[in-house]
């Protein structure tokens, strides 16, 4: 059973312009976006929720995946988002994809990044020792950010393997920064809600066609969480999109390569000036 009711999100807003609405991904936060509002806020205005459940919007009981929605249909018209561009990440990219089917015609374009309208996973199974790997990992490399001791003995052998292909210093600074502090910031709510939702399973494809506005769908090769064939066909099935698959990357590509994601976004936002009323 749902909650019926909204729940008040913290929000992070920078820059001055169009809106973006940046949605993140499971476990995540607003502050896991940075890697995008950073330099998105410096031609838009940047609005990055932390979702129910994650990060400073904690709750204290159940509710379902559909909760989202309705505290960002809250959020939407607290921010007057008329004309808006949404960006997800991974389950933000499949709020991203409901909210352009709640409000046609108001989402101006999409930004997609790992995810998928039917998304499809090859993650393996996960032993004991891919958890003491990964608890040994994440630790240390919260004390000592991107020790390439610790990205060799323990990194490359934990479950950042499954997430990441290109294990940097850049990728662990923001392992330490941003993915430690929001997994352990996800409460035991949300990780029930998004278990639920996965075993109902999800499929929007033949939904998708509605969806006139440019799109932008980025994705990681090795990608095991949403495989990137997932991320293709929800490509295929929009009528206005462009996809972008990145070679050796996985689930976090956009910590892997950011230098490469940010100017990706940059030159397809300049090729849909309509999507802006200011100069790039």
């Amino acid at each position: 059973m749902s909650t019926q009711s909204t729940a008040s999100l913290a929000v992070s807003v920078q820059g001055e312009g169009v809106p973006i609405l940046c949605l993140h991904g499971h476990p995540g936060s607003s502050a896991s976006l940075s890697v995008f509002t950073s330099t998105l806020s410096q031609h838009y205005l940047t609005i990055a929720p932390d979702l129910r459940g994650y990060g400073r919007s904690q709750t204290q009981s159940f509710f379902e995946m559909s909760d989202h929605l309705r505290d960002l249909d809250v959020l939407w018209d607290q921010y007057h988002l008329n004309d808006c561009i949404i960006l997800g990440w991974s389950l933000g990219g499949i709020l991203a994809m409901e909210l352009a089917l709640r409000h046609p015609g108001k989402v101006k374009g999409l930004i997609l990044v790992a995810t998928a309208a039917r998304p499809r996973s090859k993650h393996p199974p996960v032993s004991w020792r891919d958890n003491l790997y990964t608890a040994i990992a994440g630790l240390t490399n919260a004390v000592c950010p991107a020790w390439k001791w610790n990205i060799k003995t323990f990194g490359q052998r934990s479950l950042f393997r499954y997430l990441i292909r290109r294990h940097t210093a850049v990728a662990y600074q923001y392992l330490a920064q941003e993915a430690l502090p929001a997994y352990l910031k996800t409460s035991k709510w949300a990780n029930q809600a998004l278990n639920n939702a996965l075993r109902t399973g999800y499929d929007r494809l033949d939904k998708l066609d509605s969806i006139r506005c440019p799109c932008l769908v980025l994705a990681g090769e090795c990608d095991l969480h949403i495989t990137p064939q997932a991320s293709q066909e929800t490509a295929q099935h929009l009528c206005n999109s462009q996809w972008i698959c990145y070679p050796e990357t996985a689930h976090l590509f956009p910590w892997e390569i950011p230098e490469k994601v940010q100017h990706d976004i940059n030159v397809w936002l300049q090729q849909h000036p309509e999507l802006s009323f200011k100069e790039q």
